[in-house]
């Protein structure tokens, strides 16, 4: 055989294993697309349910009735939490109206303040903001559109927020929901990785799906106590570390970029 011919060969080959991969990188993307919009659903009624709550929150202010208002505000807070692998990257503006902190002059953290800190009810305005704020983006969420890319680095800076800020105590001081914080947090990465990424992942590299659900069935078990100052913080830090880097060595293998830990809209 001709050294031409052996070279034409190689090159054939060469050209094959591209198009395969192309094809399967192709594939790969389709599945993900697809996975996006099967989390939709779980979007939108994790939004929903914390627009229920808001309402009621509203209602039960209206009628000076603080253990009822502080049962509502719970209610629509954990709605919230489940949804926020999509907030802050989709929705930065109304994110920041719903729920800004560590300066919280709207939204959830003002109205926590004013319910669990002073004892007063007196949050007619706040509250009528947040029913506003979150139902404009409830109507938005069946045409927004879900990228896998945005839906990845949503669930890596979760991850990475569950131990940081809220592993302390942080987000939530004042009505001493941070743990629930974090379950809820939690149950909302473990939906959208399952809903979206795991399937594709196992099909490329099983070992690193294994270890990203093991790292995620971790952190439930952590945040599985009858309060805060029962969570083992430095495994809840160290686990949620792993898991991150877990799911960024992930986004090469998916075909995606390296996520980031800052909100940004992809």
């Amino acid at each position: 055989m001709s050294g031409l011919t052996m070279h034409k060969m190689r090159v054939a080959a060469c050209l094959a294993l591209l198009a395969a991969f192309a094809g399967a990188r192709a594939a790969n993307a389709g599945a993900l697309e697809e996975g996006a919009e099967r989390y939709r659903p779980y979007l939108i009624e994790g939004v929903a349910s914390a627009l229920t709550g808001a309402r009621a929150l509203r209602e039960r202010a209206a009628a000076a009735d603080l253990p009822g208002a502080k049962k509502a505000w719970l209610s629509a807070r954990a709605g919230w939490e489940r949804s926020e692998v999509f907030t802050a990257g989709f929705v930065p503006e109304l994110d920041a109206q719903i729920d800004a902190w560590p300066n919280a002059d709207s939204g959830f953290h003002a109205i926590e303040a004013k319910l669990f800190g002073a004892g007063s009810t007196d949050v007619a305005t706040d509250a009528a903001g947040l029913v506003e704020h979150l139902n404009d983006l409830h109507g938005k969420l069946k045409d927004i559109k879900l990228t896998p890319q945005g839906l990845l680095d949503g669930t890596v800076r979760l991850a990475y927020e569950v131990g940081e800020s809220k592993a302390d105590g942080g987000e939530s001081r004042i009505s001493g929901t941070s743990r629930d914080d974090m379950r809820n947090n939690i149950a909302g990465i473990d939906f959208a990785y399952h809903t979206i990424f795991s399937a594709a992942l196992n099909t490329v590299d099983g070992k690193l799906d294994e270890t990203v659900n093991n790292r995620i069935e971790q952190l439930e078990a952590i945040v599985a106590t009858p309060d805060l100052p029962h969570v083992n913080i430095a495994d809840l830090r160290q686990t949620s570390e792993e898991l991150v880097i877990a799911l960024q060595s992930a986004s090469a293998k998916l075909g995606l970029q390296r996520p980031t830990l800052e909100a940004q809209a992809r």
